[in-house]
């Protein structure tokens, strides 16, 4: 089963642009506050945690759903939130969670380790080709000794299991409220977070603060309503103008941005920027007869301009990307930029190609698809195209066919260059490696390396101190700069733009992807 590629990039942001009187605001916690409008582009897909796998319902799970860990604001780390205390056994193949005293869901029921054992052998039952069970391959069976305690045994050690508890794959359900065999269809949500579902149809979603819940966060605001621009960018744009939403969040276009960011003040409207944890990365099919020849591949990475990328393309909302960890998470090196240099070099290029005997100029088709990773993907590809073609090495062109027609080709290899994006669904080197290099392979590239295999990603995997796999994943990135199975082009960053009532925006946006409704307030 392939990972289901987001549609548009996922909460992930690590730096925050400052807007002015940014976190200074006190406001009555315990959702006294006002009732906060934000509108954004993409929809939800999904109310029930064992479906939803895109941006827009992991939005919703992370503030109706309690998790046994979650991802405090700036931390990487997971920390205790339905749990009390989370622990490995000495072979990293048992995990030990004790829940918390007088847990319970919004509807009142408790909430004990039934509740959890269900939601998880539920999510692995149902396996939706939408949903998260993808991510708990390594899960072997879920015991609950007594009604706080959880035992979760893997099959293979798994040092990155507490990160996708804590993730919106870990949303803990009412077992009273939720079929074990199905999904629900109803449109609502029973969980244990602080926020409740009140209403869900296609417009809007309709959040107000959940009195029972007992977990580590005070809400700032009464209720969040979500309002729905399904792709409309200039409605959303519209909509926080003329003040009928206070955040324009996930849909804004580069130019947009760019030109909110520019009006000084005049517009009412404030842009807070956030680095992100999306990637998107050129892949190479190693079996095509083209680009599976590694002059070929030397020669583009030698010719390709990301600054110039970013700045004619992107507008400068994203920024150059040279390693297959992004930078902000633990492991990142820049691989790429020391094999291949920053700055495009034709002769090295050359150099490449004589070397693997290779005539010039090299036919080569990019192929895209229009919006699934970004709105401006056609834009790039085709400019790298003119980036290869100005050096008089390769006559590339560019083929760009809708998203369903694309996986099928990518599957059946009928593409030698193509385009993939990522966006993580938790900030570990990890969630960056295995899906690639793995068994599983998600790039569909006909590319495997034994020693990343065998010995690199079972190693990083057993290691529990997530600080002690630099030097593998370094080694790991290394391998990939110098095979080229894939090519990375540009990291994210993610936007949000807000009334200048509205204020906590800068909690919302970190390296954890998730979205914090309980830190907005507005005055």
């Amino acid at each position: 089963m392939h990972h289901q590629w987001p549609v548009l990039p996922i909460v992930a942001g690590l730096a925050c642009g400052l807007l002015t009187g940014c976190g200074t605001e006190t406001g009555n916690a315990g959702g006294n506050g006002s009732t906060v409008v934000m509108g954004m582009s993409d929809d939800v897909l999904a109310t029930d945690p064992a479906s939803g796998y895109d941006p827009g319902s992991w939005l919703l799970f992370n503030n109706v759903f309690q998790s046994l860990l979650s991802f405090p604001k700036g931390a990487t780390e997971p920390q205790p939130d339905a749990a009390r205390a989370c622990d490995f056994d000495t072979s990293t193949t048992v995990y030990t969670c004790t829940l918390k005293d007088g847990l319970k869901f919004s509807n009142g029921d408790d909430l004990t380790s039934e509740d959890v054992k269900f939601s998880f052998d539920r999510m692995l039952k149902i396996d939706d080709p939408d949903g998260p069970a993808v991510m708990f391959t390594t899960l072997d069976k879920v015991e609950t000794p007594d009604s706080k305690t959880v035992v979760f045994r893997l099959k293979v050690p798994d040092a990155t299991f507490p990160s996708k508890i804590a993730s919106g794959a870990g949303s803990i359900v009412d077992h009273r409220q939720y079929d074990a065999n199905g999904l629900r269809k109803d449109g609502q949500a029973v969980g244990s977070g602080p926020y409740k579902l009140d209403s869900f149809n296609d417009d809007q979603a309709v959040f107000s603060v959940n009195d029972q819940y007992k977990g580590t966060v005070e809400p700032k605001n009464s209720g969040v309503t979500l309002k729905f621009f399904h792709g409309d960018q200039s409605g959303l744009k519209k909509a926080l103008l003329a003040g009928d939403v206070d955040i324009a969040y996930r849909g804004l276009t580069a130019s947009d941005i760019a030109g909110l960011d520019q009006r000084d003040g005049t517009t009412g409207v404030e842009v807070v920027e956030g680095s992100s944890a999306e990637v998107q990365h050129l892949v190479f099919n190693m079996d095509d007869p083209v680009a599976g020849k590694l002059g070929v591949r030397k020669a583009i990475a030698y010719l390709i301009d990301r600054e110039a990328l970013i700045k004619d393309v992107h507008q400068g909302t994203a920024t150059p990307l040279y390693s297959i960890v992004p930078a902000g998470v633990a492991g990142h090196n820049t691989a790429f930029f020391d094999t291949y240099g920053a700055r495009p070099s034709k002769a090295k290029a050359a150099a490449a190609l004589s070397a693997d005997g290779i005539s010039t100029p090299v036919d080569i088709t990019l192929w895209s698809t229009p919006v699934r990773y970004g709105p401006a993907t056609d834009a790039e590809l085709k400019a790298i195209a003119g980036q290869l073609n100005a050096s008089g090495l390769f006559r590339a062109d560019v083929k760009s066919v809708p998203l369903e027609q694309y996986e099928k080709d990518i599957e059946a290899g009928k593409y030698g260059v193509y385009v993939k994006g990522w966006v993580p669904d938790y900030p570990d080197a990890d969630n960056f490696t295995a899906p690639f290099f793995g068994p599983d392979n998600v790039l569909g590239n006909h590319y495997t390396n034994r020693t990343i295999t065998g010995s690199l990603l079972p190693a990083t995997a057993a290691q529990s101190d997530r600080a002690a796999t630099e030097k593998e994943f370094g080694r790991l990135q290394d391998i990939v700069a110098a095979e080229l199975p894939m090519l990375p082009v540009w990291q994210g960053k993610q936007y949000a733009v807000v009334r200048e009532n509205v204020y906590g925006l800068e909690s919302c946006l970190d390296a954890s992807t998730v979205f914090r409704f309980w830190e907005l307030q507005k005055d």
